[in-house]
Parts: C-alpha cells; structure tokens; sequence
C-alpha cells in the first residue's frame, strides 16, 4: 500500500490549489489508488483464495465460496477505511497550511479550564489545530471528545462519547470584570427554571431583555457579577449576532480569562471549521472590547 510520504505530492498540489475542503474530499482518490496498488489485491487475492480452500478442504464448496466472498468484503472495508482515514489527514493538512496553523497529530489533551473540559472519565483531542484562529486571536481550534463509563445491570461496562468541535482563546482581560461567564444552549421548559436555579449554587441566571437570545439560551454567572457590566457586554448588536448569525447549536464557556466556544459533533469540513473560529473570535473580541472600555 502506498505510504502517507508516498501521496505528499497530492496533498502538496491541493495545498496550492485550496482542496480538498472536506475530510471526504479525497476518499475516492486515495480509495482508487490503494486498490490498484499490487500489494493491496496480492493480499486481497491471497486471502481470499486461502479462506475459500480451507473451507473446501474441511467444509464444503458453497461454504467455501460465501467465506471467500466475506473475505474479499472486508478486505475492501479494510482499504476503504485506509482510505477515508488518509483523506481526512490530506484536508487537515490542507486546512492548517492554507490558515497558517499547525496541526497536532494523534491524540492531545486540552487545559481543563471550563465545565466542558473537566468532564467525563477522559478526555481528549483527535485533531488539533493552533496559531491565528481568528483575527486578533491565537488559540486552538480542535475537535474534543470525552468518554463516559457506565454500568448496566449486569455489571458490564460502556463507554458513551461525546463530540464537540471547540474554539480556545485566551481573553485576559476580561477576567477581572466577569471571572465565569456560561452561554448555554436552551434546553428544557421554561416554567422548570427556578426549580433548576435552586441547584446552581454560586451561579445565576442572566436575564436580557431579548425573548428570542432566552428562547436560544442559557446564561449564567456568579451572584457576584457586576450586573451593569454584564448588561453593558450583551450589547444590542452583540444579542443579535448570538440569536441569528453564531453557528447552529454555538455555545461558549469563559473561566478566568479563558474562553471556550464549542457546538456538537466533529466538524470535518473547512466552512465549519471556518465559522467556529470565527465566531470565537467575536466572542473573544466583544469581552476584550468591553474589558478595555
């Protein structure tokens, strides 16, 4: 099979070009181009031929040609797995060269700075992006997931993943004037709320004057808070920005100056990686913005 050094080329020439702009761009390439490699259909053929003999020696013929034929599907779900794990790698490079980021290989860990990224029994990175994520802004932008362990009744194990795309910038300037900021996504019935407050310990709910920001979120600080302050940093523009242009299911969580933006899911496409840090970058601007009034 070829090796990553073998296809640099490719990615190479769709770095000047600005492809691919999906981690599934290049799948049907790096798919064709595994199943003509010669080592690729010896070892398809070989295996093959073997499973279907030794079911003809010790079994039957009709068994050995539905072993053969299983055999021959999973070398191809093999190589097609090969493949859709080569083309994610090609956008990943494309996609940090052409923003200026350097890209994280493997597996990393992220500061457990906010509630997002305490939680779970692990946590981890599988892609990381860092450097200018938006303008005025260094940070990272990286595709988070955490793993929750559970036990059903028979005492068995499972693991449950949860994925989340996330923007992390430092905003220390903002730490002195709003220590611990939650923007949620809604969720829930309304008429439950101070059910739920009742639980929230040192944190409460913000109130804004916008029905539709309070339809879309949730948001909480310290009882501590500067209540002006904060009415003063959900400027109008600001709560029209967050209810109708931040990125679908976009949330945000601000401890100390750090700030993580996150939404659901791995995002595996440059549009949406785009807009994630990019609306991070808001965010980070209008705390910056109002911290330095």
């Amino acid at each position: 099979m070829a090796t990553p050094e073998q296809a640099r080329p490719q990615v190479e020439e769709a770095v000047s070009a600005g492809l691919p702009t999906d981690a599934n761009d290049m799948r049907g390439y790096h798919f064709g181009r595994l199943m003509r490699t010669p080592l690729t259909l010896v070892l398809i053929a070989t295996l093959t031929a073997v499973a279907f003999v030794a079911c003809l020696v010790f079994l039957s013929a009709l068994i050995g040609v539905g072993a053969a034929i299983a055999v021959l599907l999973i070398g191809i779900l093999v190589v097609f797995v090969i493949a859709d794990k080569r083309a994610a790698d090609d956008f990943f490079e494309v996609y940090a060269a052409n923003r200026g980021l350097t890209l994280i290989h493997g597996r990393g860990r992220l500061p457990q700075a906010t509630p997002l990224l305490r939680k779970g029994d692990d946590r981890y990175t599988e892609r990381t992006l860092t450097g200018p994520i938006a303008d005025g802004f260094d940070g990272t932008l990286a595709l988070f997931t955490y793993e929750e362990e559970t036990r059903d009744s028979d005492g068995d194990t499972q693991t449950n993943y949860y994925r989340y795309t996330v923007g992390l910038v430092e905003v220390a300037e903002c730490a002195g004037f709003v220590p611990e900021l939650y923007c949620q996504r809604k969720f829930g019935l309304r008429a439950l709320e101070k059910f739920e407050d009742a639980f929230r310990g040192d944190k409460e709910r913000v109130k804004l004057e916008s029905e539709e920001l309070l339809d879309k979120y949730e948001i909480f600080a310290t009882k501590e808070q500067d209540a002006i302050w904060l009415r003063r940093l959900f400027s109008p523009t600001f709560i029209v920005w967050l209810a109708d242009a931040a990125p679908d299911k976009f949330a945000f969580e601000l401890v100390d100056g750090t700030l993580c933006c996150y939404v659901s899911g791995h995002k595996e496409n440059a549009s949406d990686l785009d807009a994630i840090a990019a609306a991070t970058g808001a965010v980070a601007k209008r705390l910056r913005d109002e911290a330095l009034e």
